[in-house]
């Protein structure tokens, strides 16, 4: 089924199609569906991809570098030849230069067979999600027709790829039955360490947050305070460090996870990082620059802020880095 939501990064925009919203368990009539003279009920004519908030998983499949447009799964033998030297002219020019620090800091990373190793990583995520939901459905004693899945949106309720932004978990009005709600599919992959946490401001908790995105700007020098208080960060973070000391999925002490899936990503991009960084674990009032982001060597003290909304924390008092240092 071709998707509701599409978008289209050539030209900067997203669009969508929809059908008539549903009235009595029927398409509804014109007059049903039409509320007022700028609402409407509508139901989006194909699927919604959702994008789990907070949590980065490796890639099963991505675009390979080179002049042609082209998906690759991460079991073929090129990501092996790629990841090895990513920053090999053949493989194309990236846009602006890269920083001795983080070619220093990848190329130490990219060692053995990095491709291979990436894909392996990503069917276990891939499988322990699909495992996850058919045992909800299970217990919920529902079949793919009838289980439903509950949502928490942050600030941002969709991506630029047409995604809903989101926790999201099996749709279990009781906190108690049939089983104990579970942790959200979120927490529950990061709990078994197969996801790296990927916290990006302003999404970071869908249940607390403030009346508006100004609101939400952490004050200077507050970050640490911030990590040790939003109960949703806490939990994550406290998720990711048990997973390490255990050695769990990504961090097997035998077989880890090499790159962070954005790293793959920036690496087959040609791109470099853009989003600049606050240290969760740290009371100062600098941000780190987006070329810098393995100066803060944790992903779960990572906290990462687009270049769109750095103006709102430098008005507050945060200082930005101009350059990488």
């Amino acid at each position: 089924m071709p998707k509701a939501i599409r978008s289209d990064s050539e030209n900067n925009r997203t669009t969508g199609v929809a059908i008539p919203g549903i009235y009595s368990g029927r398409p509804g009539t014109v007059a049903e569906h039409v509320h007022d003279g700028d609402t409407l009920n509508v139901m989006p004519k194909g699927n919604i991809g959702v994008r789990l908030l907070g949590i980065d998983t490796p890639e099963v499949s991505f675009t390979f570098p080179g002049p042609k447009f082209r998906f690759v799964d991460l079991d073929k033998p090129e990501w092996n030849d790629f990841l090895t030297t990513p920053f090999d002219s053949k493989w194309g020019e990236y846009r602006g230069k890269v920083p001795d620090p983080l070619r220093t800091w990848i190329q130490a990373k990219v060692v053995g067979q990095p491709g291979s190793i990436h894909s392996d990583h990503a069917d276990k995520a891939k499988e322990a999600l699909q495992a996850m939901i058919t045992k909800d459905m299970e217990i919920m004693g529902q079949t793919a027709a009838e289980f439903g899945y509950f949502m928490g949106f942050g600030f941002e309720v969709m991506d630029g790829y047409g995604r809903f932004l989101c926790t999201i978990n099996r749709d279990q009005p009781s906190r108690t039955e049939p089983t104990p709600r579970p942790p959200t599919y979120n927490m529950r992959m990061l709990e078994r360490g197969l996801a790296f946490p990927y916290f990006i401001w302003p999404n970071m908790n869908p249940w607390e947050r403030p009346d508006s995105i100004a609101k939400a700007v952490i004050p200077p020098g507050k970050a640490k305070e911030l990590a040790s208080t939003d109960r949703e960060l806490q939990m994550a973070r406290n998720a990711v460090q048990k997973a390490r000391a255990n050695h769990l999925g990504v961090f097997d002490a035998m077989n880890p996870l090499l790159l962070e899936p954005f790293e793959l990503r920036f690496l087959s991009r040609r791109s470099l990082p853009d989003r600049y960084l606050i240290d969760l674990t740290s009371d100062s009032d600098k941000m780190i620059h987006p070329h810098n982001y393995f100066h803060i060597p944790n992903p779960e003290d990572r906290l990462w802020i687009s270049s769109i909304y750095v103006p709102f924390f430098e008005k507050h008092g945060w200082k930005v880095p101009v350059d990488p240092v």
